[in-house]
C-alpha cells in the first residue's frame, strides 16, 4: 500500500486517504496552533495559492506530541487556522507522528531521511514531507525549515507535472 493509499480522517473525522485529493504533488506537515513556529501557517498558505493550481497542495495534519501544542478540538483547530492565518489547504484529523502511536501515515514517512540523511522521529512541529504524484517521497525537511525556503520551493517545482 502506497503512502496516498493509508487511510487518514478528515478534520470532520470522515475515512479518506491522501490519494482522495487527486494526483498532486503534496506537503505534508505536522501542524499545531500553539507552537513557536505557527507563523509557518502564513508560508505554507503562500505556497498553496502559489502551486495550488499547478497540481500541488499542502496537507496539514494537527499533532499535540509536542509540549501539548496543539490542544484545540477540531472545530477550534478550524476556526484558528482559518481566521488567523487564512489557511485554505485540507486539514486532517489529530495524530500521533511518533512513538507507539504514531500514526501508520508517519510510520511511513519517516522512514524517508532528510538532506543530512538522518531517518526517524519526526522532531517537532512543522516537519515537512514532500511527496510526488505517485506517492513516493522525494524530500525532507526539517521544522526550522522555513515553507518558502528555496530548497522547499525548489523540490516543489521539479516535482510538479
Amino acid at each position: 500500500m502506497g503512502i496516498k493509499d493509508i487511510p487518514v480522517e478528515t478534520l470532520d473525522g470522515e475515512p479518506t486517504t491522501l490519494g482522495a485529493l487527486g494526483e498532486k504533488v503534496l506537503l505534508v506537515v505536522n501542524v499545531a496552533s500553539k507552537c513557536g513556529l505557527t507563523p509557518q501557517y502564513t508560508g505554507l498558505e503562500k505556497l498553496q495559492e502559489r502551486f495550488g493550481s499547478r497540481g500541488f497542495s499542502v496537507a496539514g495534519f494537527p499533532c499535540n506530541q509536542f509540549a501539548g501544542q496543539e490542544p484545540g478540538s477540531a472545530e477550534e483547530i478550524r476556526t484558528f487556522c482559518s481566521t488567523t492565518y487564512g489557511v485554505t489547504f485540507p486539514l486532517f484529523a489529530k495524530i500521533e507522528v511518533n512513538g507507539d502511536g504514531r500514526h501508520p501515515l508517519y510510520a511511513s514517512l519517516t522512514e524517508f531521511a532528510d538532506a543530512d540523511g538522518e531517518a526517524g522521529d519526526v522532531q517537532w512541529n512543522f516537519e515537512k514531507f514532500l511527496v510526488g504524484t505517485d506517492g513516493e517521497v522525494l524530500a525532507r525537511f526539517r521544522p526550522r525549515t522555513d515553507p518558502e525556503d528555496e530548497a522547499v520551493v525548489k523540490a516543489i517545482e521539479a516535482a510538479l507535472p
